[in-house]
């Protein structure tokens, strides 16, 4: 730099919710995929909510002028905000971008959703969230640039309302690192290898936002805490030594805050930053603890993430305020308090949910609230903890009166878990169960089948709402739903399906529907979070022991089964992913919330077997998202996810067949686990990255039933006959026979009946036309 450093903030917050709180965003951004809106209408609703949100973080106590504000918005997702900015869109994009080089937003969505020939970027989980990213292709001919102006033209945009603010990008290293290689790269190529070529992009990017008025910009580097991602610590250390080397020598560019967010900075790239010329260090410590004295601190501010980004609990402000004082003896030049991580992983504010009891309500802190909290904290860091006494105080008293609360704790439910024994884990053996299944059903060869859920269209939304509002009463509701199902089952028996699923009309959400049927759990009505893009969800809240007080889902599976000679899956969310997609209590360990809601499932599935029916599906989507991001935390995790899903199971008779589903994820880390699963089929996502995970599965000698994803439903591309056919005949060549389903890579619910209908169409031609190949 140039200049002299700007003072940092005593307290900030590192990214905010950028959907709406009445999800605004997504609204526009659909309006504008079905041409209802233009792109200039699109561009002026997103800025209009970029300055709500100034403006209420001010209103919240952060500051105008002084950086404490992160400009973190995004149209769809943050990894390909950074990709685009740096030119780091695959060839066949290339004839997309505008006449000088530049990537426009037409572009942009492309990659993200996909169009005609053009297939969209590999979506995967962030870390260990339910945000999903678009992961960059890159290869040894990937020419990087600044192709993008969106993240100066945001600062630019914030100066004219009179705000300073903190631009919020992927660094370069976890970029890279979260990276696949192009497929036509070499084999074993690193796209971490090319951080000496991407450098100069960044270099210029900090330049154009230091031009735009940017003070400070934070460089999130979430790859250095993580053990999951095919680098070592060391190696990732050593990329960020090169990479902030280079960067904090530009001479034209903004204070650079490295964040590294979601558990503890390895020890190796600590000791690298903290030496470094960067001018602050950001860290996780609610996942991780305060590091240790090294060399270098004596000129950084280092930013404390002693608020939880990732959950909606209230918190210990006195334990905040602790790791603060500890982080305070490290010698550094100063210290803030901050977030652990952006706040895109919550709601936006507990105001919005006046239905909640109250009594809850006082143990819960959403995105504003949090925010008021690192306020409160960087008060006490200027004016010494007596001038925050009364709000410590307050939050000290809400954990007190939540750990006495009647329904966190239920006897006999504990009663229930302490008695479990080894025997209620096991299903017994695969094999005499697999001829059971094959006696029972009498399935063919390439059985074809669907997640579960069927497209929700509007009729359902709206019959689901005035059924809320209570504009129709519940037989008329009721009625509507089986009319609903009838025509679904009717759909797959045209199609020619041959394992029928009921559609799920009467949920709203895969958690919050068993949530809202299950005791220790209150649901939102506002509290919407970003799963990927447009789409958001509500995340339920399990606060205290989880029973099932009655059936939930058998109705609805016996009448669908009545309608048809074929069989109908029973359709339930798996314990591992009910926590997942929930703020879970955080004052028990996770295995054992696990096991109650395993136990509340057993007894879902002996009444769905007692109602007739013969398959049924446990779905555990985010079995994957959850594992830790340190190697050491893993065995434990996978112990007790496995344990709990198949504790759900294990009281299955041998003729059920128990499916279950993963989606979005690497699974090569957890192959293992998914056969120690034990269910009877498992369905996968495979579609978007063209069939990768079959090699894993051949390689592994996974033996029971799989079903790799063949119609990427995040798209909506209606996959042709030859793309499934592809599929489908790698599938065959690597994998026994006998052990392949087919099947779409994931639920229905957010594509339309016609994409819906002819893509199960081309699947279905697809999987007769390898029938007839294989039995030639």
């Amino acid at each position: 730099m140039t200049d002299p450093t700007p003072a940092f903030p005593g307290g900030t917050i590192l990214g905010y919710p950028r959907i709406g709180r009445r999800r605004e965003l997504k609204r526009a951004v659909e309006a504008h995929w079905a041409g209802r809106i233009d792109e200039a209408a699109l561009e002026a609703a997103a800025a209009q909510l970029r300055s709500a949100t100034r403006e209420r973080l001010a209103e919240l106590g952060l500051g105008r002028d002084d950086s404490s504000i992160p400009e973190s918005f995004s149209y769809y997702d943050q990894v390909l905000d950074t990709a685009v900015a740096v030119g780091a869109l695959p060839e066949r994009f290339a004839g997309l971008r505008a006449e000088d080089g530049s990537i426009p937003l037409s572009a942009y969505f492309t990659a993200a959703r996909g169009a005609g020939e053009n297939a969209p970027l590999e979506m995967t989980k962030w870390f260990d969230t339910n945000y999903h990213y678009l992961v960059p292709e890159i290869g040894p001919e990937t020419v990087f640039s600044l192709s993008s102006d969106r993240f100066a033209a945001q600062v630019a945009e914030a100066k004219a309302q009179g705000f300073t603010t903190r631009p919020v990008v992927v660094g370069p290293v976890t970029l890279l690192a979260l990276s696949k290689a192009a497929d036509a790269a070499p084999e074993r190529f690193s796209p971490l290898s090319r951080l000496d070529d991407v450098l100069p992009a960044y270099v210029e990017l900090l330049a154009a936002l230091r031009a735009a008025g940017a003070e400070w910009v934070q460089l999130d580097e979430p790859a250095l805490v993580s053990q999951s991602l095919g680098h070592d610590d060391a190696e990732l250390a050593a990329a960020a030594e090169r990479a902030y080397a280079v960067l904090s020598a530009a001479t034209d560019r903004p204070a650079i805050l490295v964040a590294a967010g979601y558990a503890q900075l390895s020890a190796d790239a600590w000791r690298v930053l903290a030496a470094s010329g960067v001018e602050a260090v950001g860290i996780d410590l609610t996942r991780g603890a305060v590091p240790a004295v090294t060399t270098g601190l004596e000129s950084k501010t280092l930013v404390g993430g002693v608020v939880d980004g990732r959950n909606i609990w209230r918190g210990d402000l006195a334990a905040a305020w602790a790791k603060l004082e500890a982080l305070q003896g490290l010698g550094a030049a100063a210290v803030a308090a901050g977030t652990s991580t952006s706040l895109q992983h919550v709601p936006h504010d507990l105001a919005d949910e006046p239905d909640l009891d109250p009594r809850l309500s006082s143990w819960l802190a959403f995105a504003d609230q949090k925010t008021q909290q690192v306020v409160t904290l960087a008060r006490g860091l200027a004016d010494g903890a007596g001038a925050i006494a009364d709000e410590v105080a307050a939050a000290s008293a809400a954990l007190a009166d939540r750990r006495s609360a009647a329904g966190v704790r239920d006897g006999a439910v504990r009663a229930r878990t302490a008695a479990l024994t080894g025997a209620d884990f096991d299903r017994g053996d695969y094999e005499a169960r697999l001829a059971a299944q094959d006696a029972a059903l009498d399935l063919p060869v390439l059985p074809t089948t669907t997640i579960g859920s069927f497209p929700q269209t509007g009729d359902i939304r709206r019959a689901r709402a005035r059924h809320g509002k209570g504009e129709i009463t519940t037989d008329e509701y009721e009625g509507f739903l089986r009319d609903e199902i009838h025509r679904v089952v009717d759909l797959q028996e045209d199609l020619g399906l041959d394992v029928l699923v009921h559609g799920e009309p009467e949920r709203n959400d895969m958690v919050q529907y068993f949530a809202e049927n299950l005791d220790g759990f209150a649901v939102t009505a506002n509290g919407w979070v970003q799963s990927y893009g447009s789409r958001a969800t509500r995340p339920s809240i399990l606060w205290g022991d989880v029973s099932r007080p009655a059936p939930i889902t058998v109705a609805w599976s016996a009448y669908a089964q009545s309608l048809t000679d074929k069989p109908v899956k029973g359709m339930l969310t798996g314990p591992v992913t009910i926590l997942a997609w929930s703020f879970v209590r955080d004052d028990q360990p996770l295995g054992e919330t696990a096991n109650q809601v395993a136990l509340a499932l057993r007894d879902e599935i002996a009444d769905l077997e007692a109602a007739g029916i013969g398959v049924i599906q446990v779905d555990e989507p985010a079995l994957r998202e959850l594992l830790p991001l340190k190697q050491a935390d893993q065995p434990a995790y996978l112990d007790w996810s496995v344990g709990s899903f198949r504790l759900s199971t294990a009281g299955a008779a041998d003729q059920t067949q128990v499916h279950t589903h993963l989606c979005y994820s690497e699974f090569d880390v957890v192959i293992d686990a998914i056969a120690a699963l034990d269910a009877d089929v498992t369905s996968i996502e495979a579609a978007r990255s063209r069939g990768e995970v079959i090699g894993d599965i051949a390689t592994s000698g996974f033996s029971h039933g799989i079903g790799p994803g063949v119609y990427d439903i995040h798209s909506p591309r209606v996959p042709s006959v030859d793309e499934v056919v592809e599929l489908l005949d790698r599938a065959a060549i690597e994998l026994p026979l006998r052990q392949v389903w087919v099947n779409p890579d994931c639920g229905l619910k957010t594509r339309g009946y016609d994409e819906t209908v002819a893509s199960l169409r081309n699947i279905i031609e697809a999987t007769r036309a390898i029938r007839e190949k294989v039995s030639a």
